[in-house]
């Protein structure tokens, strides 16, 4: 069997439609209630929603953070790291390191950790060649967006590591879903197919349903459309759309037939081409935090 037929029959057959169906119908009933994630999930966002209160002291946040050790921990290894330890000084304890980074930041990486140990659960082990591409995409694109905010705009560069982040949390939701369905986890291709079609507007009402601000939505909304290309970047959404592109590494399996560096994606590349350096170290060490 060609690899055109194996396409065709992985995305056949009533059992087959029946499960994908019955997964796209569940999303939108648990969507129209009670999102259920994981148990750890659960805790990062339940730590993100306490961190919200403004007046909370750097104490008082040490002390909430510190429930989670591996929360802790990453909070302490980001801190030293080279994309924030500026003035070349090491914090050596968690309150300095908090007020280091910020409360912000704190939050986007309590979601940044529940992400990875979703990828690294028992039920995910079977996307793993999918999840794994899809979060070094999404800490790329963290990364790019971080750095884009960071370099053309007045954009809370942490805003904007937390938006590209988070723009692709609707395929790992899906992924997540998939694998309580026994004909799609023997079907990768047929998941990439429903990620392909609905990953980004189930993506917008999760991320809804999960109480992010509505700026942060609304920049992933259509992140992953061809659009003109902008010679700069001035809103959130256009630091989410050009970081996307400039991540670059997931349309390799979401747009099997679209070469990235064609048309007007090319001439994104090609008009932020400079950053890719900074891009590409400040990948690896997101990846060495969150590793």
């Amino acid at each position: 069997m060609n690899d055109s037929q194996e396409s065709t029959t992985d995305k056949n057959g009533e059992t087959l439609n029946t499960q994908r169906f019955q997964m796209l119908e569940d999303i939108a009933k648990e969507l129209a209630g009670d999102v259920v994630f994981p148990t750890y999930f659960d805790t990062s966002l339940r730590i993100r929603k306490e961190l919200s209160n403004p007046d909370l002291s750097i104490s008082r946040i040490a002390s909430i953070v510190g429930i989670e050790p591996l929360l802790a921990t990453k909070l302490m290894q980001l801190a030293n790291s080279a994309l924030y330890r500026t003035d070349g000084t090491a914090v050596r304890d968690l309150s300095a390191a908090i007020n280091r980074l910020g409360v912000e930041l704190v939050r986007t990486t309590a979601l940044g950790i529940a992400i990875r140990q979703l990828i690294r659960s028992k039920d995910m082990a079977i996307f793993i060649d999918i999840t794994k591409a899809l979060w070094i995409h999404s800490l790329k694109t963290a990364a790019a967006t971080r750095i884009l905010a960071r370099t053309y705009t007045l954009i809370n560069p942490d805003e904007a590591l937390l938006a590209g982040l988070v723009h692709d949390l609707g395929a790992f939701y899906m992924l997540y879903r998939a694998a309580k369905y026994p004909e799609l986890r023997d079907r990768p291709d047929t998941v990439k197919y429903l990620i392909m079609q609905w990953h980004q507007s189930i993506g917008v009402t999760l991320l809804s349903a999960l109480g992010m601000p509505e700026h942060i939505v609304e920049a992933t909304i259509d992140h992953d459309q061809p659009r003109v290309a902008p010679e700069t970047v001035r809103t959130l959404t256009d630091i989410v759309y050009v970081g996307n592109v400039l991540a670059g590494t997931h349309f390799e399996w979401l747009y099997q037939d679209f070469d990235p560096n064609a048309g007007e994606m090319g001439v994104v590349l090609q008009n932020f081409v400079d950053l890719l350096p900074d891009i590409e170290a400040d990948t690896k060490e997101m990846q060495a935090v969150f590793s």
